[in-house]
């Protein structure tokens, strides 16, 4: 059974899913943020996305610098992509996914790997929510592209790309997922929802 907490309220356990959502106390634990506790856990519903290293996101070119570029990832940090490292010529405004394989002392990252976007839609969604997202071993996210027949990478940071298929089903999903992700049947939710609006009918509820 899974509840709504709010910061500075106790909750049983610390162990938490990403981030920083609870503290430990004189042996008790409080949360943070916003979250959602049970199952021995609390997942966060509000948050900034923070650079980890490793983490695969969608950048958006800030900045063309003369050795590469700054990129905005939807965070209070930036970015750095070495021209060096890119196959193509990025303007301002391009999105770009990268991997973050260096984070400093101040949470600013250095990214490789990159891979440019066109032709799509970009959404930006609390990245908190990007868990729920996926959902558990990716299923959440193979009911959607199954229903949409899309492509999305889904970053880190809580930025979104689809393409190909039907795109405004996919988003309005997606969203659907984001609104409801503290509710409980989630998955059944989404998959009747896809199920009805592949077919045309309307289930706005």
């Amino acid at each position: 059974m899974k509840e709504i907490v709010i910061p500075g309220e106790e909750i049983p356990s610390c162990r938490q899913e990403r981030g920083n959502a609870c503290f430990e106390e004189n042996g008790k634990s409080y949360a943070t943020i916003i979250s959602l506790a049970g199952d021995d856990r609390i997942i966060p519903l509000k948050g900034k996305y923070v650079p980890v290293r490793g983490d695969y996101v969608l950048g958006i070119v800030k900045t063309l610098l003369i050795t590469g570029y700054l990129l905005d990832l939807n965070s209070p940090y930036l970015a750095r992509l070495s021209d060096r490292d890119c196959r193509e010529e990025y303007k301002e405004g391009d999105v770009v996914a990268v991997k973050l394989f260096t984070v400093n002392e101040v949470n600013d990252a250095s990214a490789d790997d990159p891979q440019g976007f066109s032709g799509g839609e970009l959404i930006e969604i609390d990245p908190v929510k990007v868990p729920r997202v996926i959902g558990r071993n990716g299923s959440m996210l193979a009911t959607i592209k199954e229903y949409t027949k899309t492509q999305i990478f889904v970053g880190k940071n809580g930025r979104i790309y689809v393409q190909e298929g039907n795109t405004k089903l996919a988003v309005r999903a997606i969203l659907k997922i984001c609104n409801e992700s503290h509710v409980s049947g989630l998955t059944e939710r989404i998959n009747t929802f896809l199920e009805k609006e592949s077919k045309g009918v309307s289930n706005d509820e």
